[in-house]
């Protein structure tokens, strides 16, 4: 991999590979080739667009015997998740152009939220290549770079992810409409029972959710701060367990999330983990037959099923980036 300074006109450009998901809420074909073609100017660009779930990990993979000097993910923060993982554990830089409805991973790494913005910012890069290494999490056999969530959360994530046409409708209004509804077909009365163990210690609720960076995610322009002191290149994950779900304690909780003043770890419904490197989340619920009930789990704002068990651990330096 090349780090020095390309200089104008003495020396080649470097070597670009573009992950684009083309259904990303933003994308189109027009924006796409504005940016290729913008890019152009101090890279040799290549681009591979995804034709399915997973299919960027599967580009970012392949990518990694391709020589490139630089890959971007330009989509949603599903494909920053899947680019992510493909490349994870390599050398190879890695970069973000926003394409979604939240893009959570750029507005963290300060890359302007508007693509144009975001392309200008790119192309300085150019002439400041400095190469860092940040930390990813891992759930299972999965990665995330900056959340994930059992329980309630994901919940949400299922049904909103199972209606795109609302999602780019209605953004963040839509996901207030799915949360509401999803409480209390599922969370207000009986909820699986999620058992906790961290730190030797084993702990009860119906919601974990874990970071990598702050903030958890984005309402609109507003920042939803779930845990406290969680630094993306720390070495460690934070994570909140939330013990029970009724509506006094969901509504006095969730203004926390969007508050500076109240931290949602000072509720006393809420049990809070910092700095941590492994934890196990279980299933504590029965169903009538004698089977565990599974929940439901979410990365980086995905929803991948439903599980008895997941594993939580944190990935030091796991991603190479350019920001």
């Amino acid at each position: 991999m090349n780090t020095e300074p390309v200089v104008p006109g003495l020396g080649g450009k470097r070597r670009m590979l573009i992950i684009v998901n083309p259904y990303a809420t933003t994308v189109s074909d027009r924006l796409k080739n504005l940016v290729v073609y913008a890019l152009q100017g101090r890279y040799e660009v290549e681009v591979e667009s995804t034709e399915k779930q997973d299919h960027a990990t599967e580009i970012g993979r392949d990518a990694i015997d391709g020589d490139y000097d630089i890959v971007v993910a330009f989509g949603g923060d599903g494909t920053v998740n899947e680019v992510a993982n493909g490349l994870a554990g390599t050398d190879i830089p890695v970069t973000f152009l926003p394409g979604g409805n939240t893009n959570v991973v750029c507005r963290t790494l300060g890359i302007p939220n508007d693509v144009v913005d975001a392309t200008e910012h790119l192309l300085s890069l150019a002439d400041d290549f400095k190469p860092r290494k940040i930390d990813l999490g891992k759930i299972n056999d999965r990665y995330f770079v900056f959340s994930c969530g059992a329980g309630i959360d994901a919940t949400v994530v299922e049904k909103v992810d199972s209606n795109p046409k609302w999602k780019r409708r209605a953004g963040p209004w839509f996901y207030s409409w799915v949360a509401t509804k999803g409480y209390f077909k599922s969370y207000l009365r009986n909820p699986v029972q999620l058992q906790l163990e961290v730190d030797g210690q084993t702990h009860t609720g119906v919601t974990a959710l874990a970071q990598n960076s702050d903030p958890f995610t984005y309402f609109s322009k507003q920042p939803v701060r779930v845990c406290d002191n969680v630094a993306i290149d720390d070495g460690t994950l934070g994570m909140i367990l939330l013990k029970r779900a009724n509506l006094l304690d969901m509504g006095m909780v969730v203004p926390r999330l969007l508050t500076e003043r109240m931290k949602a770890s000072g509720h006393g419904q809420v049990e809070a983990f910092e700095h941590f490197t492994k934890a196990t989340i279980c299933s504590g619920s029965q169903d009538e037959s004698g089977a565990l009930r599974k929940f439901p789990v979410q990365v980086d704002g995905d929803y991948i099923g439903t599980y008895e068990e997941i594993t939580l651990e944190a990935a030091p330096g796991a991603l190479t980036i350019i920001a």
